[in-house]
């Protein structure tokens, strides 16, 4: 198991209230949009978050992780790996609980700085496979 992939972590987070989702704009196509969805019929409140600003799956929208104005639990970083480092360190930066990457994007040294900041962090784990392992049979 990956220092970032801790089951105990991982059901944690999928409990949390409020995911901000980093790239989610409003095409349904794209892979942040499905798991923005599952998150809110799962009952997490969701925050959009994408430089155009534009409310998504009827939630308002902010351009940047710091003009969120409440708290997040778990910022959800749907950018690639090569960016995914400076939008883990905004997730420490505004406060954060955690910061959750999905398949594929990894930045193991920025894990390591939020990590050491105090956040819980899942890196390279789908948010969608990972509730369904947990789902009652």
């Amino acid at each position: 198991m990956s220092e970032f992939a801790d089951d105990v972590v991982i059901g944690k987070l999928l409990e949390a209230k409020t995911w901000a989702f980093v790239g989610l704009d409003g095409n349904p196509l794209r892979e942040v949009y499905r798991q923005a969805r599952l998150a809110q019929r799962a009952g997490a409140r969701i925050i959009p978050v994408h430089p155009d600003g534009k409310d998504v799956l009827g939630e308002t929208a902010y351009a940047s992780l710091d003009e969120v104005p409440e708290p997040i639990d778990v910022v959800a970083v749907y950018r690639r790996s090569e960016f995914a480092g400076a939008v883990i360190d905004q997730a420490v930066a505004v406060g954060a609980g955690a910061v959750w990457t999905p398949l594929d994007v990894v930045d193991e040294a920025a894990a390591r700085r939020a990590k050491a900041a105090g956040l819980d962090v899942v890196m390279n784990r789908c948010p969608a496979v990972e509730r369904h392992r947990r789902a009652p049979r």
